[in-house]
């Protein structure tokens, strides 16, 4: 496992990393890595292949796994062992939008499982050929996994691009039971500074009735939406990662070309992403901050830049358990251009400390989408090249 030194600007050895975020894009605190103590290797097990952009990774309680394709498709694997069985789960995905970055995506599924057998995924929505929306759809899977029936629309309304693009929606419950929903701002330029719009925010929503939460930043808000809201100023929300034993929930967020960032969230928090320049640019004009301090002095400050280099940093999850070792509690986030697999360690007060790629993960597998931690505290990861994409379980080696 080799180190990334910079911590600004990853692994940038044809440039030398010369190229400096501005200063509203630099973390708080940058630092210099350490590799972890004693010998680190990874071992990376294929469960299986046959996927087209698996989006995202649901473990159900009897030890079976929904896997969400972004073409419209569900697998159902019979377990995480290599080789599991798969069966493709029927179900009427006929009015998702599959174009650009829309389609299938996220999925979580209820704690109450055993007994009600539902989950909700994220997807694009048309209707007569037009593009409507991004909308939560709750489902509920048949007894013999096999196929599953719509139960209800969760939530609709979130925007969406015609072309796809910026659809964001990772969802992720959280230690309280509420729903974290991390949205894309459709790549229009005054949606992520719009407090009435569900794009470009992270919205915290009730589970069963989409609703906003009462002690939620914006409850008193007339406005259903902005009671929906947690965070906003974001652009492109890819994972939301909860540490385990704390109320730490961290970001994965695509930049403006470079400049992804790893965020804390935080109640209320602006995070400073606005091309339409106050309102003044009608175009999408991704020349500005990430991360903008000027305009938004009181913006929230990324925990960790790419800087200057574009990894398009995606799914993320923390590695936790004994089995880790020098690897336990830290942030693992995967990478769809950069084809990595980024560590990070977190202190105790949520700083971005250090940052390893492994080896094991160094343009091998190709783009990385979903990140998630499984009841064996194995790390299960997508691939995401569109052909034979598959399902890879990481475990120390």
């Amino acid at each position: 496992m080799r180190k990334i030194v910079p911590l600004l600007c990853l692994v940038a050895v044809a440039s030398g990393c010369t190229a400096e975020p501005p200063a509203s894009a630099r973390p708080s605190a940058a630092t210099v890595p350490t590799a972890p103590p004693g010998a680190v290797a990874l071992r990376v097990d294929e469960v299986t292949g046959g996927l087209e952009h698996g989006w995202d990774i649901g473990f159900l309680p009897d030890g079976k796994v929904l896997v969400t394709q972004r073409p419209g498709r569900l697998a159902l694997l019979a377990g995480t062992a290599p080789g599991s069985a798969v069966t493709e789960v029927a179900a009427d995905f006929g009015d998702v939008l599959v174009r650009g970055e829309g389609g299938l995506m996220g999925l979580v599924v209820h704690p109450d499982f055993e007994r009600s057998r539902r989950f909700t995924t994220c997807q694009t929505h048309t209707e007569g050929g037009r593009a409507v929306d991004v909308r939560l759809v709750t489902w509920t899977l048949a007894p013999d996994g096999r196929s599953a029936a719509r139960a209800g629309d969760l939530l609709t309304g979130l925007p969406v691009n015609p072309s796809g693009r910026h659809s964001g929606c990772r969802p992720t419950l959280a230690p309280d039971g509420a729903l974290l929903v991390g949205t894309g701002d459709s790549a229009r330029p005054a949606i992520a500074q719009d407090r009435h719009s569900l794009g470009g925010k992270v919205l915290r929503i009730d589970l069963n009735t989409g609703k906003g939460l009462p002690d939620n930043p914006f409850a008193g808000s007339p406005d259903p939406n902005e009671q929906r809201l947690y965070t906003y100023g974001n652009r492109n929300v890819q994972g939301v990662a909860v540490r385990p034993g704390t109320d730490q929930v961290f970001l994965s967020e695509h930049g403006p070309t470079v400049n992804d960032e790893i965020n804390p969230l935080r109640k209320g928090g602006n995070y400073g992403w606005d091309p339409s320049r106050g309102g003044t640019e009608d175009s999408y004009d991704e020349s500005v901050p990430m991360t903008d301090t000027d305009r938004f002095p009181d913006a929230i400050r990324p925990l960790w830049t790419s800087g200057g280099i574009t990894e398009a940093i995606c799914g993320a999850a923390f590695v936790s358990g004994p089995q880790w070792g020098p690897l336990d509690g830290r942030l693992a986030v995967v990478a769809l251009k950069g084809q990595k697999l980024l560590m990070f360690t977190v202190d105790g007060g949520g700083q971005v400390t250090e940052v390893w790629l492994p080896r094991e993960f160094d343009d091998k597998y190709g783009r990385l989408r979903a990140a998630r931690t499984g009841p064996d505290g194995a790390l299960y990861v997508t691939t995401s090249s569109g052909g034979n994409d598959k399902l890879l379980r990481v475990t120390p080696a």
